[in-house]
């Protein structure tokens, strides 16, 4: 079936869907973690370096794990209240917006950075919204007043990607 070609095909501004939601999360967790991993090992040299003693990360669990867990509400919460994405959010072209689709505020990133864990944590309760919802709002983006959108219009992409390549008739010149 062919396409109407005045028929829009554009996804910016809807509702961004779970699995498009899920792969943006995962590929920040992932992405955290390498920055994290870089972080901790810049500081164990320099430790290491100034201090001439070397620090094994797992005799400091507690503190590990209070460290992670603030680099990440670091993570997401900078970078959603920067631009209203994040990294990964920004590869799948998906974007944090208000629930009335203008730019996220930085209290409003704050909300969502710290009621994310709870959506997460609490059997995973908070996230049935995302799946169920129409407009795929979980707690976290209840709580905050926030949804999750489409931030790339797939028409433009795909006319980019699809585009032939008209080439240009020689003209000869005739004597």
């Amino acid at each position: 079936m062919r396409s109407n070609p005045t028929t829009s095909i554009s996804r910016q501004g809807n509702y961004a869907g779970a699995i498009s939601r899920l792969v943006a999360f995962a590929a920040d967790i992932g992405a955290a973690w390498v920055a994290l991993l870089i972080i901790s090992a810049a500081i164990t040299a320099a430790v290491s370096l100034i201090a001439g003693k070397t620090i094994h990360l797992q005799h400091l669990q507690f503190v590990a794990l209070i460290v992670s867990s603030l680099w990440y509400l670091i993570y997401f919460g900078y970078q959603w209240s920067l631009s209203g994405k994040t990294l990964g959010m920004a590869l799948f072209g998906l974007k944090v917006v208000t629930a009335d689709g203008a730019p996220i505020r930085p209290r409003q990133a704050f909300v969502r950075t710290i009621t994310l864990p709870i959506s997460i944590f609490v059997f995973g309760l908070g996230l049935f919204g995302i799946v169920l919802r129409v407009d795929h709002r979980g707690w976290h983006d209840r709580f905050a007043k926030t949804c999750v959108v489409y931030d790339w219009d797939a028409r433009a992409a795909r006319m980019r990607w699809l585009a032939r390549q008209h080439e240009v008739p020689e003209v000869r010149e005739s004597h």
